[in-house]
């Protein structure tokens, strides 16, 4: 081969290499300039590895995308502590309720399809929804007196999370008993564990309250109710496979396995050790809305990617851009989630910067994870940024530093 071929074979090889690397990192062509300063960003570098030098978080992956560019990806600290495993930029983790914006994004798929309306009672098409019973105590637990439920449960309020269901988060004796039954009850499918659910009181009357909770899981059922799939395959089909997040599925591959990152708590001494109790990897049939998704950073970032995009990635229309226009609206009027903030069709969003008293733009949206995954899109800025440990109990302190020190590396 002459020194002319060569030359032309290894531009070649670097050109497919750097294209290659362009699609794993899911940003789009350097139109714009960047508007964040490298410089700023090390504040928060020096934090991410103080915490984790400090035994308060294991490791860390983050991304940041400004403007269409890939500004900041980095992996900090150890996937696993009990053998010292480093963390990797596609290490796959746990989604949990991040698993929340793309159940939502694939049913609002559906939506477009006109297989329903927003306003379509669910009991249309879940029968085992209709005649539902509100606790008049949810101090009481299950054994508490009810009364029927002033009106239907609709669509629009599954999205919202102002249906009345629960997450068995908040600590009251229904939320215990709620919890109890979803998620440490056997339950075969998401068909079993709705099921569950319709069983079980509500804590408030039908869009009388925004009330975090497993409505998730319906819109799951109600998937496969309107597209005859498992929400596995009609994620994989719809979403996955054409956005290019091999890495994303409700169980790990057996080749994929040694990418996984087990999730750590704290012990009774108060040191950072791998949860004794991990979820399954594998085998997992259980398809849900409110979590259950493994994921890696550019994964999601792509995700987020076309979503920032009007729905659109790489020529493809996922959805319509009046559609994402009304998913990152507040969709719950003068009911908050959080001071100055909202909520649309599976996102938080920002309605009052000053009313959350944080950095930020109005019509940020966002969500995390109970392992301490966070993410937020924020238009007006053309910012998207991840942040994924696996530790729990989640804190909110980590969400709020995030943004803050993102936020503050912005220097336009």
């Amino acid at each position: 081969m002459t020194k002319k071929n060569l030359s032309i074979v290894l531009f070649m090889l670097l050109f497919l290499n750097y294209g290659g690397l362009k699609a794993q990192m899911a940003v789009k062509p350097e139109t714009k300039p960047t508007t964040v300063s490298l410089e700023r960003l090390g504040k928060y570098e020096a934090f991410l590895k103080k915490e984790i030098a400090e035994g308060k978080i294991p490791g860390a992956v983050s991304y940041i995308v400004k403007n269409g560019q890939l500004v900041h990806h980095a992996a900090y600290g150890y996937s696993s502590l009990k053998d010292k495993s480093p963390m990797r930029e596609d290490q796959i983790l746990h989604l949990m309720s991040m698993t929340k914006p793309i159940v939502s994004v694939a049913f609002m798929m559906l939506y477009e399809e006109g297989h329903f309306f927003l306003s379509d009672p669910v009991s249309k098409y879940l029968p085992q929804f209709k005649d539902l019973k509100v606790a008049k105590d949810v101090n009481v637990g299950l054994d508490g007196a009810t009364e029927p439920a002033n009106k239907e449960i609709t669509i629009h309020h599954v999205l919202t999370h102002t249906a009345g269901f629960s997450h068995g988060l908040a600590g009251t004796a229904l939320d215990n008993a709620v919890a109890k039954a979803l998620y440490f009850e056997p339950q075969k499918d998401i068909e079993s564990r709705v099921n569950t659910l319709a069983s079980l009181p509500l804590i408030g009357h039908p869009g009388e309250q925004w009330y975090y909770s497993a409505s998730p899981d319906v819109l799951a059922l109600l998937i496969e109710h309107f597209s005859g799939m498992s929400v596995a395959d009609f994620l994989q089909e719809r979403i996955f496979d054409p956005l290019g997040m091999k890495d994303t599925g409700y169980n790990v591959s057996k080749e994929n396995q040694k990418k996984w990152g087990p999730v750590h708590n704290y012990n009774k001494e108060g040191k950072m050790i791998n949860s004794p109790e991990q979820l399954p990897i594998e085998g997992n049939t259980v398809f849900g809305g409110t979590h259950g998704l493994f994921s890696t950073a550019p994964d999601y970032m792509t995700f987020c990617q076309m979503v920032l995009n009007k729905g659109k990635w790489n020529g493809k229309q996922y959805l319509s851009s009046k559609t994402i226009e009304i998913m990152t609206m507040n969709q719950i009027g003068d009911l908050q989630q959080a001071p100055g903030q909202g909520f649309g069709l599976g996102f938080g969003v920002s309605t009052d910067v000053a009313a959350s008293q944080s950095l930020g733009s109005i019509g940020k949206f966002y969500w995390g994870g109970a392992y301490s995954t966070y993410f937020f899109i924020d238009p007006k800025e053309d910012l998207i940024a991840i942040l994924m440990t696996q530790i729990q109990p989640y804190s909110n302190h980590y969400r709020k530093l995030f943004e803050q020190f993102v936020y503050q590396s912005i220097v336009d």
